[in-house]
């Protein structure tokens, strides 16, 4: 709601291409959710843990912030301001990842081995997708026959669904409080965190909007330079930093920091290796991201019509996208990760080329459908089979926190360059475009005999080897 169907707006509306663009860095925030993932592994959510224990407490506060941003995404959706829609976009962004690093950490703790997480993850991405795909769908079919913000309130009430069942459920063994005293506390103190998450987030935006205009930056920059050279400075950081890191004791004050532990963690038990994965990981959803930001502008580019692109998000995409997670269940749990991992970047490559032969094809459903299907197939396989080894890299100590780091990490390239999508697709147009997004995740494929090879740091070995790099 806040990334495909914003930019599908956003296009309805006239908006130009770079600006949509833009808007994809809106998704960036989910990137940087290690910032406050250490919140939840540390700290109950205030009134709603006292009974419904830590995770799922999370989870309802994060629930109620879904559905108060959604209300406001209605209310601004006719886009004639689009510093208050971004402001919307950008708090449903947070709340969103709020409740996937408490679902995160929860899924982990359930299903802590390989063979384990394989039909856990599926399981889980088929409630994802299942969900994604009705908001898309749904909301383009709503708009087509009332407004957007009929359809922004008609999701808006179906993500507010699951909060009445899990404020139903039984309480932990060790409640701390009764149901109706945690839940009245709970509602209280998501309201008051909500409003601050609002105020704070416009006056960041506020900020940045007055230095990119003061920079001289609108939809005729070209951006993407920028871009690139800010996705090496992660890299260069971590570079340095390693050395250091691997000489830690067990009581260096950074690996018992509850804030910056977990994250230190990762680095001190992978060592170099940490840059080849990192690299890795960045390089394999990019196709996949780029996709997905200009999927939908592009439809409307050739004239596909707000019914069919929501039978193509519904319909088509539902199924495609189920079957592709199911295959890549049983792949994580059955195959090496390596031959797993490898199908699902040639499969995801696949389904980003279709659009090329979208472009050039005259408009007609079939075309638009059979295009979809691909993808959704694509991006379901090779989206399961990452999920399962992002889940194998992490500490059980850290669940949450380090597969917030892992999986965020992982789409800051994607997400910068989406950002820069509007721009790029002006230079090569569509159809180069999506030649790029495929072959940035062929790319991955290289690195996979080395970062499969990689094996962690026994706790507090004090000699560095080629071995406790990459594995025996």
């Amino acid at each position: 709601m806040f990334n495909a169907v914003l930019t599908l707006r956003l296009a309805k509306h006239g908006v130009d291409i770079a600006i949509i663009g833009f808007f994809a860095w809106v998704a960036l925030l989910p990137t940087f959710k290690f910032l406050w993932a250490p919140l939840l592994e540390k700290w109950d959510a205030p009134g709603f843990s006292r009974f419904w224990g830590k995770r799922r407490g999370w989870i309802m506060l994060a629930q109620l912030g879904i559905f108060t941003a959604m209300i406001g995404m209605a209310a601004t959706s006719d886009d004639t301001s689009l510093p208050l829609t971004a402001l919307f976009a950008v708090t449903l962004a947070f709340w969103t990842t709020t409740l996937e690093i408490a679902a995160d950490g929860w899924r982990i703790e359930l299903a802590p081995s390989q063979s384990e997480q394989g039909p856990v993850v599926a399981a889980n991405l088929w409630g994802y997708r299942s969900a994604m795909v009705a908001a898309g769908s749904g909301a383009a079919l709503i708009a087509a026959r009332a407004d957007w913000t009929w359809a922004y309130l008609a999701i808006a009430a179906a993500a507010f669904a699951p909060f009445p069942i899990l404020a139903a459920m039984r309480g932990e063994a060790d409640a701390r409080g009764g149901r109706w005293a945690s839940l009245a506390s709970g509602v209280v103190a998501s309201g008051i965190i909500a409003a601050l998450v609002t105020v704070a987030t416009a006056a960041i935006g506020w900020v940045a909007l007055r230095s990119v205009a003061a920079a001289g930056v609108d939809s005729d920059s070209n951006i993407t330079p920028f871009v690139l050279v800010v996705c090496m400075l992660p890299f260069i950081a971590l570079a340095f930093a390693l050395p250091r890191i691997r000489k830690m004791g067990a009581d260096a004050p950074w690996r018992r920091s509850p804030v910056a532990g977990p994250y230190v963690d990762i680095f001190w038990r992978y060592g170099y290796a940490t840059l080849a994965v990192l690299a890795f990981v960045s390089l394999y959803r990019v196709g996949d991201v780029l996709a997905l930001t200009l999927s939908h502008p592009l439809w409307n580019e050739r004239g596909y019509s707000l019914d069919q692109i929501g039978i193509a998000d519904g319909a088509v995409a539902l199924p495609a996208s189920m079957l592709g997670v199911a295959i890549g269940g049983w792949i994580a749990a059955k195959w090496r990760l390596g031959p797993a991992l490898a199908a699902g970047a040639v499969v995801a490559a696949l389904g980003n080329w279709v659009y090329v032969w979208l472009w050039w094809t005259p408009p007609a459903g079939w075309v638009l459908y059979a295009s979809v299907a691909l993808d959704q197939f694509g991006n379901g396989l090779a989206g399961t089979v990452f999920v399962v080894y992002l889940s194998m890299l992490v500490n059980p100590r850290y669940p949450a926190a380090q597969y917030a780091f892992l999986s965020g990490f992982a789409f800051l390239l994607a997400r910068l360059l989406a950002g820069a999508s509007g721009t790029m697709q002006k230079a090569v147009g569509y159809d180069g475009f999506f030649l790029f997004a495929g072959f940035v995740t062929v790319v991955a494929v290289v690195l996979i005999p080395f970062v499969t090879r990689v094996a962690a740091r026994e706790p507090d070995e004090e000699v560095i080897t080629p071995e406790s790099v990459f594995g025996a």
